[in-house]
């Protein structure tokens, strides 16, 4: 977007003032993840979304002078932010970001972007019709692992790349009892974690042509083990796993290539028997061939840098932080996982 187009948006000069975000739910993504990402690159919260007392507490403390509303709709009639996050819960998504797209306030939609493909794909075209900014919420490619590992194989250091794994296990045999886990067909690991580990699959190693799974609900009623089998058009395999019953969490990713692997061993919030293979302080994991073991520096950037994007984007006519067209690809992978799951057997992700 250009710069006075984004005065449009914004309504004001982005350079004599701190740019202000309305967040939609203000629980474990509005205020842990993206609240704090937020203020370190430069934002302010002036109004949020909450009918919960606790929660405006919350808010209010956090950030004073915060307006609290109890809908969107409220919200949409008495202010206008210059961006508005879309921190609620799955199933609501793209109810509220298309009340934010109708009402020409900029949108960063937290993941999944929907539940399903077509949700996602209508808010990309509506996003189209309504001339509104649309991104999306994939923040993990900006963790330490995945900048690492873009380095490590645009170096070329691995060869010719034959298989990606990555693993988010933790041990949570007794689930908490949240709508997360409870909430069938919203909630669940496939779209908890699914999106994170389908979207950095895609933009390493690209297009996936078929798609095999394993969905299973030992713990919840809803997906808490979860296995996928991704091929991707380029020739390279990926293993995605999700699981919280788990007691041995295995090496957070794994790459294998015909120079070599690249190994991060363990997990920062779920211990396990790796974590004794740390790479040291400013490293982000090992390069590896057999009984050779080099550690890799870690790669420059961090979590706030999605927003840091987002301002450019807004202001300064920068490119999307994440293009929402890769988002609906994603949803069709997981929308691929789950037929592939029912009906046991490989199932080619749904396009244009």
């Amino acid at each position: 977007m250009h710069t006075d187009a984004a005065a449009a948006h914004t309504g004001q000069d982005p350079g004599h003032r701190a740019l202000r975000a309305g967040i939609v739910g203000y629980g474990m993504a509005g205020r842990d993840f993206h609240a704090p990402l937020l203020r370190r690159a430069g934002w302010r919260v002036g109004d949020v979304v909450t009918a919960d007392p606790g929660r405006r507490a919350a808010a209010e403390a956090d950030w004073p002078g915060v307006r609290a509303h109890p809908d969107l709709t409220a919200l949409l009639e008495r202010s206008r932010p210059d961006l508005l996050v879309v921190a609620s819960p799955s199933g609501r998504h793209v109810e509220h970001a298309l009340a934010g797209l109708e009402a020409g306030v900029p949108v960063v939609v937290d993941k999944p972007m929907a539940l399903d493909r077509d949700g996602a794909a209508a808010l990309v075209r509506r996003a189209g019709e309504t001339g509104t900014p649309l991104t999306v919420f994939h923040n993990r490619r900006w963790d330490a692992e995945q900048l690492t590992l873009e380095q490590v194989l645009a170096e070329g250091r691995l060869g010719t790349v034959h298989r990606f794994e990555r693993r988010w296990e933790r041990w949570r045999p007794v689930p908490k009892d949240r709508w997360r886990e409870n909430a069938v067909g919203e909630g669940g690991l496939l779209l908890d974690l699914g999106p994170h580990l389908v979207d950095a699959a895609l933009r390493l190693f690209g297009p996936v042509t078929a798609v095999r799974a394993e969905l299973r609900a030992l713990t919840t009623p809803t997906e808490d083990d979860v296995f996928l089998a991704l091929e991707h058009a380029g020739g390279v395999l990926s293993h995605l796993t999700a699981g919280s019953l788990v007691g041995a969490p295995g090496p957070r990713t794994r790459v294998l290539g015909s120079a070599g692997a690249f190994l991060v061993p363990g997990h920062d919030d779920a211990p396990g028997p790796f974590d004794a293979l740390d790479p040291g302080a400013g490293m982000a994991g090992w390069l590896v061939r057999g009984a050779e073991a080099e550690p890799v520096p870690t790669a420059a950037g961090g979590p706030a840098d999605f927003y840091r994007a987002v301002t450019r984007w807004l202001t300064a006519g920068g490119p999307v932080p994440v293009d929402p067209r890769e988002a609906v690809a994603v949803a069709a992978v997981l929308d691929a996982a789950r037929r592939s799951a029912r009906t046991g057997t490989a199932q080619r992700p749904a396009g244009d």
